[in-house]
């Protein structure tokens, strides 16, 4: 039906953007699936990244071969036990535990030599041992060499401090980490995963719902309407952005309220850049509905152009500087990159806008050129 002569075109346009964003509101309400993503896939994807995945690595399985029994090396070892990086399985034959390194089930051997004693009863020399780690896993294996030599270091200075040694230095070492005091990884482990919802629910969410309606036949109920393609996309936009925008929230109370993630930063700032962000997510999810009219196309669709480069790529688990320089190139076109660095900003160090505007512009750039090039190719017609 078309506007009344006397009702201005803003206001016509205007209401019937009300109208397409209260019919997308019911279309939401009543479609579980889309309160499923988004409500309930993010606590699970935040119950997963809290709980399940961690970079700490503690209670490290170690073999420790003592093939000495003097004084100088039970002190040690009691330090090792002491440490809650390691459970220790002590043999007196290194033979006994290679099997268990086979395995995996330790991951790696401390061998404390015959020799020990020997050595440690020098003022001028320090007392060899042995650290050997499982390179079939190198991180663990790295983490194995420190975290040993750490123990190593502190029992040192002890000694150093109660037996008064001539010759050893007594050298303290003040360490103490910004930001993340813990060295918690769950403090940007969480952020990250922030990101990976905002990306399912703008893009996913987006796609799915739009390819939807084109198999049911509603889009082209919509194109029949006097409805411009422009008020449609935008009356499509506003509720799931602010769904999107619900959804942060709920995420952002549960990693400050149950995983004690520090928000340093400001509520208004963190709620900009998330709605720059879903701007860019709803944007490419607006793009590929455009083009994938089924759901299984779009699903695919969403995961290869923003889920997997979001998690890959984006920081959020690999280092970007560790990537090959094409690599690295290509990552500035990813809209999650800012996103997680912004994200980890705000979280653990606060509103720092020299290290916000250099992530918010980029994004909002991404946005809006996805967004523009969405209403350039889409047109009101039903081939």
């Amino acid at each position: 039906m078309a506007d009344h002569p006397s009702i201005s075109p803003v206001i016509s346009s205007l209401r019937r953007i009300k109208a397409l964003m209260i019919k997308e509101w019911y279309q939401i309400l009543r479609d579980w699936s889309s309160l499923l993503i988004g409500f309930i896939l993010p606590l699970v994807l935040l119950f997963i990244y809290g709980f399940g995945v961690s970079l700490d690595l503690n209670h490290l399985k170690l073999g420790l071969i003592l093939q000495d029994s003097s004084p100088d090396v039970q002190s040690f070892t009691q330090a090792l036990y002491g440490s809650n990086y390691f459970d220790i399985k002590v043999a007196h034959d290194t033979r006994e535990l290679v099997p268990s390194i086979v395995r995996g089930d330790l991951r790696g051997l401390v061998i404390i030599p015959s020799y020990f004693s020997a050595f440690s009863e020098k003022p001028d020399t320090i007392a060899p041992f042995q650290v050997i780690g499982d390179g079939s896993e190198p991180n663990t294996a790295s983490f194995v060499q420190n975290y040993v030599n750490g123990v190593w270091q502190v029992w040192l200075q002890q000694q150093v401090i109660n037996r008064d040694l001539k010759g050893l230095p007594l050298v303290t070492v003040d360490t103490r980490y910004w930001y993340n005091e813990e060295l918690a990884s769950r403090n940007f482990l969480i952020p990250g995963s922030i990101a990976l919802i905002m990306t399912l629910i703008g893009t996913l969410l987006t796609a799915l719902v739009v390819s939807r309606e084109w198999e049911r036949g509603t889009m082209e109920a919509l194109m029949s309407t006097p409805a411009t393609i422009t008020e449609i996309l935008i009356g499509k936009l506003i509720p799931y952005f602010v769904l999107g925008m619900c959804s942060m929230l709920m995420c952002t109370l549960v990693a400050v309220v149950l995983y004690k993630v520090p928000l340093r930063g400001s509520w208004l700032i963190l709620a900009l850049t998330s709605a720059i962000y879903l701007l860019a997510a709803l944007g490419l999810g607006l793009l590929i509905s455009t083009k994938a009219r089924n759901q299984f196309v779009a699903a695919q669709a969403a995961q290869i152009t923003a889920f997997l480069p979001a998690f890959m790529l984006s920081g959020f688990i690999f280092e970007i500087s560790s990537m090959p320089l094409p690599i690295q190139l290509f990552t500035y076109i990813i809209p999650a990159r800012y996103f997680v660095n912004s994200l980890q900003t705000i979280f653990l160090v606060g509103d720092v806008w020299s290290l916000l505007l250099i992530n918010l512009v980029p994004m909002l750039t991404v946005g809006l050129i996805l967004l523009a090039i969405t209403s350039r190719i889409s047109v009101k017609r039903l081939d």
